[in-house]
């Protein structure tokens, strides 16, 4: 994951993110994957994986708040349930207070489950219907081998009214509390261990606006006054960046961009970052630049492409060296090319779901349904994207994709982008990789001077 920032130019943001990060690193995950095998068969033979994670990597301090945000499907719930242990994982190490948490069984296990506490997504999920809020919130004491009824009562007494309920609502039941009530429930009782670390997955989602606010609130609150660090999982954008000191953003299973949260949205170096910036609903169209994905197929984790996996949609893909393309004429054969490859096709030329019949279909039918130009001035470009009309009109889906493959090959989707060097800032997109520098690159004009993502 390549670095963007020059650290050595610090402002006073700068200066308070780095007091910050001199605090202990209390949750370290290196290389995380976890894949759940797909079988078939009687016998139940391995056919694939789903790789639900996939070489995560990200560091959480002691009284920090840490966002993993992305669409549904990125692995955000399972990477937090893996660092958790509650899904095992299949590979790379959990640290914990600096003890691996990989191998941990037995009273190991739970004394680290102790110290490390969810909060699921819905509520409604959270409680057995048949015990009392009180019984609900005691249970991880008595699970832990507090015996004394009364001592556990005081306790819950005590956290109700710290997440602003009252110590008589531990004698009524789940049922009579509203969503934001029962959230609040919830919190109490990840907090009734005293833990280190909360993991709160999708915390808000299932509230209202006003109700979200209440509960962000409440967990900043707690966060500050018993120095917890939250590792928070959400898909809203708007939420991490109430709430969070810094955030990595997913997609299919990886992390592709991370940093202080101010500054990776303020100056999204990812292209999928821009993309899930841009489809953030506003009341004001002009606060944001609209990035559309290239495509909208959204690829299986059991069959992630190959290279970056965010290349079949990405309307920053890097073109073939010596292409001479302006931009939007690039952006355009990339996006025809990618969406005859996944075969996301146009209404007006899909006669496998019987849009349309095969006879009404020609090269203008085809070059009109996908936005495709007249006149194209690169030779070669010209030709390949005339050859793969044709095809298209005579019905060669195949033989359209593997021509447009081998005309406009990329380096995204060649090769997986680098790691890099660990750092505060950084994104894993071959635009930001020095490497590639030597490499000619089109005349299309964003990819011949690499961005300053520190805005």
């Amino acid at each position: 994951m390549r670095a963007v920032t020059d650290l050595d130019d610090a402002g006073p943001e700068d200066t308070a993110d780095a007091e910050r990060g001199d605090r202990e690193v209390l949750l370290e995950v290196d290389d995380l994957e976890t894949h759940f095998p797909i079988t078939k068969g009687f016998l139940r033979r391995e056919v694939g994986r789903v790789r639900a994670v996939d070489g995560v990597s990200f560091r959480v301090r002691r009284g920090e708040t840490f966002g993993l945000v992305g669409e549904s499907g990125s692995g955000k719930t399972t990477t937090a349930l893996s660092t958790l242990r509650l899904e095992e994982p299949t590979g790379g190490e959990i640290r914990f207070d600096s003890e691996s948490v990989t191998e941990l069984s037995g009273a190991a296990l739970r004394s680290f489950r102790r110290r490390a506490q969810l909060i699921v997504q819905d509520p409604n999920d959270a409680f057995n219907p048949r015990l009392t809020v009180g019984e609900a919130v005691a249970e991880p004491l008595a699970l832990h081998g507090m015996d004394d009824a009364a001592r556990r009562r005081a306790i819950v007494a005590d956290l109700l009214e710290r997440v602003g309920l009252s110590a008589d609502d531990a004698d009524r039941y789940p049922h009579e509390f509203s969503g934001g009530e029962k959230q609040r429930i919830a919190i109490a009782r990840a907090l009734v261990l005293n833990p280190d670390l909360i993991v709160a997955d999708e915390p808000t989602s299932a509230l209202d606006g006003r109700v979200q606010s209440d509960v962000l609130a409440l967990l900043d609150e707690i966060r500050r006054e018993f120095d917890v660090a939250i590792l928070f999982i959400s898909h809203d954008i708007d939420v991490v960046r109430q709430f969070c000191d810094r955030l990595a953003v997913m997609y299919l299973g990886e992390i592709v961009e991370r940093g202080p949260t101010e500054k990776v949205l303020a100056s999204p170096a990812h292209p999928y970052t821009r993309v899930l910036l841009g489809s953030v609903p506003s009341l004001d169209p002009a606060d944001r630049e609209l990035v559309r994905p290239l495509t909208d197929a959204v690829p299986e984790p059991s069959d992630p492409p190959s290279g970056c996996r965010f290349h079949p949609r990405c309307p920053e893909v890097i073109p073939p060296a010596g292409l001479d393309l302006e931009p939007d004429i690039w952006e355009a054969i990339a996006a025809f090319r990618f969406s005859v490859h996944t075969g996301e096709l146009p209404p007006a030329v899909d006669v496998s779901r019987g849009r349309t019949d095969r006879s009404a279909i020609d090269e203008e039918t085809v070059r009109d349904a996908f936005g495709l130009p007249t006149t194209i001035s690169d030779a070669h470009a010209a030709r390949a994207v005339d050859d793969a009309v044709e095809a298209i009109a005579s019905g060669d889906l195949e033989g359209a994709s593997d021509r447009l493959a081998d005309a406009f090959p990329t380096v995204c989707e060649r090769d997986s982008p680098d790691d890099g060097d660990a750092c505060e800032r950084q994104v894993r997109c071959h635009r930001y990789d020095s490497t590639l520098e030597a490499e000619p690159r089109s005349s299309a004009g964003r990819f011949d001077v690499e961005p300053d993502p520190t805005g």
